[in-house]
């Protein structure tokens, strides 16, 4: 399946749930949306091992949760180019599609990882503890954004 801009990837999966993923080297954080698509959630995060495994594992997730289409956090640098990191992300979205065709879209996730930390410090949370949540949560936020964004054009 293409990959979609945000407001067509909304349209395609309208009243149905979106997931989001914060793709890294070493994990992937999991979110769902609610079936309005307010409010994003934290679900899971997979430790990455071979492209193949990683992808067994997120479609179990994506087919228990009734995920219909994904936003992906794209790690575009402050100065807005792309580098390493988001050709990795690219190519894991491609690698994805060509197992699991879903309707996808890209969400700039500059500093989605910082904010998350910055919230779990605030919270008082151990090192140890943060570094459980922080890609789950750092998917949320990233999933969250986009619904905003959405919810914003749709002037609701």
């Amino acid at each position: 399946m293409p990959l979609l801009d945000l407001a067509d990837l909304a349209a395609t999966t309208r009243g149905r749930r979106l997931g989001g993923l914060d793709v890294g080297t070493k994990t992937i954080g999991i979110a769902i949306a609610d079936a309005l698509g307010v409010s994003a959630t934290p679900v899971d995060t997979i430790r990455r091992t071979k492209f193949r495994d990683d992808a067994v594992r997120l479609a179990e997730v994506i087919r228990s949760r009734e995920i219909v289409g994904l936003v992906i956090g794209l790690p575009i640098s402050l100065d807005g180019t792309e580098g390493p990191r988001c050709q990795g992300v690219r190519q894991f979205q491609k690698n994805l599609d060509a197992v699991l065709p879903l309707p996808m879209a890209f969400w700039d996730e500059r500093l989605s990882t910082a904010a998350v930390t910055r919230m779990m410090i605030d919270a008082d949370m151990t090192r140890k503890r943060r570094a459980e949540l922080v890609d789950k949560l750092a998917a949320a936020y990233i999933l969250q954004g986009a619904l905003d964004r959405l919810r914003d054009t749709r002037g609701v």
